[in-house]
């Protein structure tokens, strides 16, 4: 009786040892860490500027530094994304020729992108404030994915990019790319312009 238990006992123990995982395996496809995205709380940009909205609190506002950067550039930064939404405000001046300048040179920075873009959707929207806003959605491995430019064609001109500051592939970034677009919606609908 003894005998036999021993032989089961060695047996089931060959057995377990001749399914092992290691002659099963099947290579995992490549993940990516899981993003914890705070939930937005808008707080009111300082009055320093010709135009004002809120902002989420989980980014902070930089002064653009660039060589050619001009007064009331800012930059919103995603300190935990690596992320910032570049702003670039001029004055219209009243001058029809100088918006129309203005205009063309926002979507030929926009078209730059054609070249690595799936495709690139451009849509005008109409804000809380009665303008409308043109933006512009890219897809692909390109440097910058949401982008917008909205004027009141007298006065205010205002133009904002997205940017990552980070090599990662924009398929992984996509949950933080929808999370800043949703705040750069919330800018459009809160910006007044100030005289």
């Amino acid at each position: 009786m003894v005998k036999y238990a021993v032989f089961l006992l060695i047996g089931l123990l060959a057995a377990a040892c001749g399914n092992s995982s290691s002659d099963n395996y099947v290579p995992k496809p490549k993940g990516y860490p899981r993003l914890d995205l705070p939930e937005p709380r808008y707080t009111l940009l300082e009055p320093t500027h010709p135009y004002q909205f809120e902002y989420n609190k989980a980014a902070r506002i930089l002064p653009d530094t660039f060589a050619r950067s001009e007064p009331h550039w800012i930059f919103i930064n995603y300190p935990a994304f690596h992320a910032s939404v570049q702003l670039t405000y001029k004055p219209v001046l009243n001058d029809q020729k100088r918006l129309r300048a203005m205009l063309e040179d926002a979507y030929k920075l926009a078209a730059r992108h054609n070249i690595k873009a799936y495709s690139i959707e451009q849509r005008k929207i109409k804000l809380k404030s009665g303008l409308e806003a043109s933006l512009i959605d890219l897809s692909g491995e390109v440097p910058s994915q949401v982008q917008f430019v909205t004027t009141d064609s007298t006065t205010h001109f205002l133009r904002g990019a997205l940017y990552f500051n980070t090599a990662t592939e924009n398929d992984s970034l996509q949950p933080v790319i929808q999370y800043i677009r949703k705040d750069v919606l919330h800018l459009l609908n809160t910006l007044k312009w100030r005289q």
